[in-house]
């Protein structure tokens, strides 16, 4: 029997896909990558994934899993290979209130799990604007960040442990709870950013936090960056590092959304720096109503930016009073991805730099731009409470030298000044050229070294994250 066979037999042929069937996953997100796969297979169980991968390793046949393939750096490209779908592993296993631990298989959608959270009085503290698609999978093989890397992490500080199905077959079951287990080498993190170049996530053990009694959402308009910097300290001290969020739309940003979306335009004339802040408190105190009838958080933060508002460093605020005046301002900042990918050419990077060298890295990033292509034009949103700048560059002509020497900038700039070509998005086939020329040599071979430790064959995700 030939794989697709043995496949159909093992899985039954609902949930193995072929030719036409199996076009709808031969396309990444951004349009930048297409292909056409052997097949999808799509089990259900981690058994399952288990026999899938046997079979893939005695045929000597690629593998890639895919989760809500919301990526954006090709990781999921898969030209004559096997997808892998954990889409019906999609089972919340538990939710362990006294531990704060939820337990979720890989296909699990993330906006399920806030929601799994929140019937506990708990939360996940990940999220983005890709939570109705984006799978637990997918975000773990990314080690994803989002907005509220601030106060919680990335996807690495949220997972105690994994379940993992290596190349061969073999399931590795380390799912576990704990906090601290010094017993040898840390496997999980292995896998966690490893875009399943290493193994096939199927379940993990999530951290849960207290879900916060009291929000205050405001859309912030100043005149520069250090500004911008100070009040994020500044709102950290005063609330107890309650900041969850502080987004940067600069005003070519606010300027594209209202062009694209004008029932989100800014509410305010927008300033060179507009940030979305959110401050969120666990206190009973924070929540509880003043004598203005304002919980005491709000009415601390409004007093500061009151004190800012005065010493002219900032010019507006617009605070949300209500629910769906939040998920509005909100909604400005998630709809970076629809307003910066529905224009090309395009050249869409995310890097990350100390937080003191935003301001230094924007304009130098903006000279070389100008002097490799003259006509580009350029669209910046960042997560500027970890540094994370998402920098597309829209090249004046389809020039795939410019591309990769605009690319190849951006990552010069960036580590030049002590920050890293990739802060979320993963590196995928895109940025394979960049590991090559930034990433330290030793660490190259290391990495190396495990894949061919625990890939021999190299059957899963090849030719995607090492150069």
């Amino acid at each position: 029997m030939d794989l697709v066979s043995e496949l159909t037999a093992t899985l039954g042929a609902a949930n193995v896909l072929t030719g036409a069937d199996a076009a709808g996953f031969g396309r990444e997100w951004t349009g930048k990558y297409h292909w056409q796969p052997l097949a999808l297979a799509r089990p259900a169980s981690t058994g399952e994934v288990a026999a899938v991968l046997r079979l893939a390793s005695a045929a000597r046949v690629a593998v890639v899993p895919v989760g809500g393939n919301t990526g954006l750096n090709g990781g999921t490209f898969a030209e004559g290979a096997l997808m892998l779908s954990l889409e019906r592993l999609n089972r919340i296993r538990e939710v362990n209130t006294g531990a704060r631990t939820m337990v979720a298989e890989a296909g699990v959608v993330l906006e399920r799990i806030h929601a799994a959270a929140a019937e506990q009085g708990l939360v996940f503290g990940l999220t983005f604007g890709a939570k109705g698609s984006a799978q637990v999978g997918g975000f773990l093989s990314t080690n994803a960040g989002g907005s509220n890397v601030l106060r919680y992490g990335t996807a690495r500080a949220l997972c105690l442990g994994l379940e993992v199905v290596l190349a061969d077959g073999r399931v590795l079951n380390a799912l576990s709870a704990l906090h601290k287990d010094n017993t040898g080498y840390d496997l999980r993190d292995l896998f966690i950013g490893a875009e399943g170049t290493l193994g096939v996530i199927t379940a993990a053990v999530l951290r849960l936090a207290p879900a916060p009694r009291v929000h205050v959402t405001a859309l912030l308009g100043l005149d520069s960056l250090p500004e911008a910097l100070a009040l994020l300290h500044r709102l950290q001290a005063a609330t107890g590092g309650g900041v969850e969020a502080y987004e940067y739309m600069p005003a070519g940003y606010m300027a594209r959304l209202a062009a694209c979306l004008p029932e989100l335009a800014c509410p305010f004339p927008p300033c060179p720096v507009n940030i979305l802040c959110e401050v969120a408190s666990t206190r009973p105190d924070d929540a509880a109503p003043g004598t203005d009838g304002e919980p005491a958080l709000a009415s601390a933060v409004q007093a500061l930016l009151a004190e800012a508002a005065e010493t002219g460093a900032l010019r507006e605020a617009v605070l949300a009073a209500s629910g769906a005046q939040r998920r509005k301002l909100w909604a400005m900042r998630e709809a970076a991805a629809e307003i910066t990918l529905n224009r090309a050419p395009l050249v869409d990077t995310d890097i990350a730099l100390p937080l003191d060298r935003v301001a230094e890295f924007l304009p130098r990033m903006a000279a070389r731009l100008a002097r490799l292509d003259a006509g580009a034009e350029e669209m910046v949103v960042a997560h500027l409470g970890d540094g994370n700048i998402h920098y597309t560059a829209y090249p004046s002509r389809d020039d795939a030298a410019l591309t990769d020497a605009i690319r190849a900038a951006v990552a010069d700039e960036a580590v030049a000044m002590g920050g890293t070509f990739s802060a979320e998005h993963g590196v995928g086939l895109s940025k394979r050229a960049t590991m090559a020329a930034h990433k330290d040599p030793v660490a190259l071979a290391t990495m190396r070294a495990i894949k061919q430790a625990l890939d021999p064959a190299g059957i899963l995700n090849p030719g995607k994250v090492l150069p």
